[in-house]
Formats: C-alpha cells, structure tokens, sequence
C-alpha cells in the first residue's frame, strides 16, 4: 500500500478554491468582488513568491465567514460545490484519484485552502483523510474569525502530516511509498520528502526546480493564468 498526497488548487482543480468562493459570494451580493480581489491580489503576488503570510490570508478567509450563521453558510457551500467547483474539477486528477483508490492506497488531500471549504471537496472526490487550515470555532459553534493549529502551507505541509501520522498511529515505514501531485513551488519542501514527487502543470520555478531533480512532470489540462 502507498500513501498519496494530492494538493488541491491548479493540481485537481482547474482554480483556486478561495478565489472562486469569493466570486460565488459576489454573485449572490454578499461581498464586493472588486474589494475582495484587490486583497486576494496582494495575497496571490506574495503566494508567487514564497513570501505569503499564511496566517494573514487565512484570517481574511475565516473572517469573510464570521458574521454569518453556521446553517446559512453550510447552505451556501453546498451550492458553491456543487454549481462552481464540481465543474473546475479536472478529468485526469479524477483518473489518478481513482486509480490509487483501486489499488487501495491511502489518500490525504492537502492544501492550504480552510477546511470549511475544502471539506465537502474531499468528500466529493472520495479522499478520506485531509489536512486543511483550520478554523477556529466559538462554543456555540460559530467561527471565531481565527485559525488554530498549524496552516499547510510550506512546511507547514510536512508538520500537519506528521501530526497525521501520530494521530493515526502510524509512520511512514507503514507504507511502500509516499506520493505527492503538486503544482507549486511552495510544495518544494514536502515534495523533497516523499518518495515520488508527480509535478502537475507546475509554475515555473517547480518546473526549473522539477527538470533539475528529475522529477516526473504530468499534464493534467491546468490552465495556469
């Protein structure tokens, strides 16, 4: 049995999931798209070169979802799968999804995307087990506008899959080999761990980084803005 990683954004899913909740949000009136983008603008340049702040981006994420009741936005992130995302998903991480699932391997889906969001993704595309940012939740069960743990991103990645590990009893001695599909050279970190790294329509610094190592590149159909 192998463990495989997927990240979510540009690598399944022919998007960026926050981007697309931001567009679904202003199209339903909730929020002002033109503000929201200049935000995620800053944040997008910053994520491009290895400088982001993932704790910043992850608080604006959350605090987007605050002022609303739990019930509301559960309503509204069923819709915002079902109408947006299942249509973005690409057909050829579908194909390398089920195949691992036919050999029975272990599948985490890892991003830096919250967990509200990516939830109900990983239940769409039938992985078990993910590792998201992660909200933090008030007594009454509303967010607070914070996050708490560790955020995957960077190296943040490998910690949450180490704690992974611990929680589920395991190590990586459990498994004939561990893959990650990735896109991004923020992924560097993690991917120079695994056993094999699958670069999909990578940026251009993994893609430099990927020929130099010898990395399996794939093309999955991902249009890269």
């Amino acid at each position: 049995m192998n463990l495989i990683l997927f990240d979510l954004d540009h690598t399944l899913l022919n998007a960026d999931t926050q981007s697309e909740w931001g567009r679904y949000l202003a199209d339903r009136g909730i929020i002002n798209f033109e503000e929201y983008q200049k935000a995620m603008t800053v944040f997008d340049k910053s994520y491009h070169e290895g400088k982001l702040d993932i704790k910043a981006l992850v608080e604006f994420q959350i605090a987007i979802l605050k002022p609303y009741p739990l019930s509301t936005l559960h309503q509204w992130r069923e819709e915002f799968v079902q109408e947006r995302i299942r249509p973005l998903l690409v057909e050829a991480g579908l194909e390398a999804v089920r195949k691992h699932q036919e050999q029975r391997d272990d599948l985490i889906l890892i991003t830096a995307t919250n967990a509200f969001l990516t939830t109900p993704i990983a239940e769409l595309l039938g992985i078990k087990y993910l590792l998201a940012s992660q909200e933090e939740y008030d007594e009454a069960g509303n967010f607070t506008g914070r996050f708490c743990g560790v955020p995957s991103y960077r190296t943040g990645k490998i910690t949450r899959l180490h704690q992974w590990f611990q929680e589920q009893q395991r190590s990586k001695e459990d498994y004939q080999k561990i893959l990650f599909y990735s896109d991004s050279h923020n992924d560097i970190p993690l991917l120079s761990l695994v056993d094999e790294p699958i670069i999909v329509n990578p940026d251009d610094q993994l893609r430099e980084h990927a020929l130099k190592n010898q990395w399996k590149i794939v093309d999955f159909g991902i249009k890269r803005g």
